[in-house]
């Protein structure tokens, strides 16, 4: 009688703190083809047009990167330790329009290989591009990975020396090739990160590639190609500037050479982490910035044609990781952090000006979530990539809202309790004998 009542107060306690992203159980039938190993679950969201979904294993998953596909579905990227071949596989995986998975593919070797960012071509394929340690030349080189309709593999492009190489961020541009940012250490002339940006052929051969960067390390988190037909970046530097880091805005013309540079700190450390020409030209930045040491806070910056700074926003969180212009001329933002010591997906709409209209969170106090990828969707919605932990494995994490954010009840089902337990069947046996009670 004892335990019975130790676990009702266990159980009470775990339900008042329990996050508003509940999850379902879901069956770890594995599948014998590449195509369908993924783990999925489902939360039905009777009082909304959104939904949830997750992708995983036992280990730990991530989602770096989300975009809605002609028919309507989704291609999502990032990596998998569940079903790789080594450390960590590229994981990418196409969903209906309902977030029920059609594919995945595994792209990896022996060592670490994750995917950062992929986007639909206009073949109708995709284009990842990310890092690997298990193939190319040095510690991580770029990894370009072209992939047919159904995510076979086409032709995949390594990019690096000796040292340590990442890509970020890529775009298919107007010829039919691709342009890639992020950094290099073996090309850097001071032996620290500099941005690099490297554009290919269709084929994914190199063209040309520039280097960006002083002593100290400076990063490229996002490219896009200009309606001029050059490029804008977002990043950091710590060669100029702030010491600690501050976000960094260049633009260059078609052939990679710069235009003008801008940098916006001024604080502790500040870091770009996406980038987006406007309609007026302009461009529209997220990211983060720290007033002190242990202080950070979400930051989304508007600049004219020549990266003049026209207004900022702060909102209360850690970081915004991707940011785009609204149909309706305002912005959805998506990022993680509350200001509350928890992490919380957070999706952000506000005005033209940078103005708040209305905020989201998904989660709580006992899951880790972070949002990493945001689009506006053909219905006038939002889809969101991330990942939800549970304490210490994470899960692919997709959410579809409507256009005002809303993806489901808050209303606690009690199912939490039941996906705890298939991460940790021997962590908790009391609970497990209560919900069985």
């Amino acid at each position: 009688m004892k335990n019975k009542i130790v676990g009702i107060v266990i159980c009470t306690l775990l339900i008042s703190s329990t996050t508003t992203l509940a999850l379902t159980p879901f069956s770890r039938i594995e599948q014998q083809t590449k195509n369908q190993v993924s783990e999925t679950t489902s939360v039905l969201l009777p009082t909304s047009t959104g939904w949830m979904k997750t992708f995983g294993g036992k280990s730990d998953e991530d989602a770096d990167s989300v975009q809605q596909t002609t028919d309507g579905g989704y291609i999502i990227t990032g990596y998998t330790d569940s079903y790789s071949a080594g450390k960590s596989d590229v994981w990418l995986i196409k969903t209906d329009n309902n977030g029920n998975e059609v594919w995945n593919k595994t792209f990896g070797g022996l060592g670490y290989d994750w995917g950062r960012s992929v986007q639909q071509t206009m073949d109708g394929g995709y284009i990842i591009v990310g890092r690997t340690e298990s193939f190319g030349n040095g510690r991580s080189d770029f990894w370009l990975i072209k992939t047919d309709d159904t995510g076979n593999e086409e032709w995949n492009k390594t990019f690096g020396e000796s040292s340590q190489e990442e890509g970020r961020s890529v775009q298919q541009t107007t010829d039919g090739g691709y342009i890639l940012t992020g950094f290099t250490c073996s090309y850097s002339t001071y032996e620290d990160e500099d941005v690099w940006l490297i554009k290919t052929d269709t084929n994914g051969n190199r063209v040309w590639d520039k280097t960006f960067g002083g002593e100290d390390s400076d990063e490229g988190n996002s490219v896009q190609q200009t309606m001029d037909g050059g490029y804008i970046i977002t990043g950091l530097t710590a060669s100029f500037g702030n010491l600690y880091g501050d976000v960094w805005l260049i633009k260059t013309d078609k052939d990679g050479n710069e235009t003008w540079k801008r940098i916006f700190g001024g604080g502790f450390r500040a870091d770009g982490y996406f980038v987006e020409q406007t309609s007026d030209g302009g461009y529209i930045i997220t990211g983060y910035g720290e007033k002190d040491t242990v202080s950070d806070t979400v930051w989304l910056i508007k600049t004219d044609s020549m990266g003049n700074k026209v207004w900022d926003r702060t909102f209360v969180g850690s970081l915004g990781t991707e940011v785009h212009q609204t149909s309706d001329g305002g912005y959805i933002l998506t990022g993680f952090g509350n200001g509350k010591n928890t992490l919380q997906i957070f999706l952000i709409k506000t005005d033209s000006n940078g103005e708040k209209i209305w905020d989201k969170t998904f989660g709580g106090v006992l899951f880790i979530e972070m949002g990493l990828s945001v689009k506006q969707t053909q219905d006038g919605g939002y889809i969101i990539a991330g990942t939800i932990s549970l304490f210490f494995n994470g899960d692919i994490c997709l959410i579809k809202t409507d256009s005002r954010g809303k993806s489901k009840t808050t209303a606690f089902d009690g199912l939490w309790f039941e996906r705890f337990l298939q991460r940790f069947p021997h962590a908790f046996p009391l609970l497990r004998q209560l919900l069985e009670y």
